[in-house]
């Protein structure tokens, strides 16, 4: 069960770049949630995703040298997830569908992916703390930050 949420359906196992496909498969699946849900769904499953994905996390590292392995997406999920949560509200609010926003979509997949590749700043710091909660605390620093640039690049759209 922990190999099956760690690699979030064995997306983990995609070569190359594991990273990017399961930032890719969460589109879809943050799609089908808000689709079920709304945004508030999106959130519940940002929580469960982070909670679960530690302790998939924690299991299928334990007593290996390597406590961040490519296999595991879990984290690209939770933060690929996070990134959307602006098209969500926005979609919501404004009584829209959610596919609408398809620009915003790219943005937050390219974000998330720029952020989560640099490891810039507090992205870093997350990462180096070698262990479960870094594995997925990276990714959900890397998730706001992608939510804050789309808020932003769609303000910079909207004014212009």
């Amino acid at each position: 069960m922990t190999h099956l949420i760690a690699t979030f359906f064995y997306v983990g196992h995609i070569r190359p770049a594991p990273g990017t496909w399961g930032s890719l498969a969460a589109l879809p699946a943050g799609w089908a949630i808000y689709m079920l849900a709304g945004p508030w769904g999106l959130i519940a499953g940002i929580v469960v995703s982070y909670v679960l994905g530690v302790w998939a996390t924690r299991v299928e590292t334990q007593g290996k040298d390597d406590h961040d392995p490519s296999e595991i997406v879990i984290d690209e999920v939770c933060g690929q997830w996070i990134a959307l949560l602006p098209l969500a509200f926005g979609a919501a609010n404004n009584g829209i569908a959610i596919t609408a926003l398809w620009p915003g979509w790219i943005a937050a997949f390219a974000l998330f992916r720029l952020f989560d590749i640099t490891k810039w700043g507090p992205v870093g710091w997350a990462d180096r703390m070698h262990g479960p909660t870094g594995v997925m605390l990276d990714d959900v620093i890397a998730g706001v930050f992608a939510a804050i640039g789309v808020v932003a690049l769609a303000a910079a759209y909207h004014l212009s």
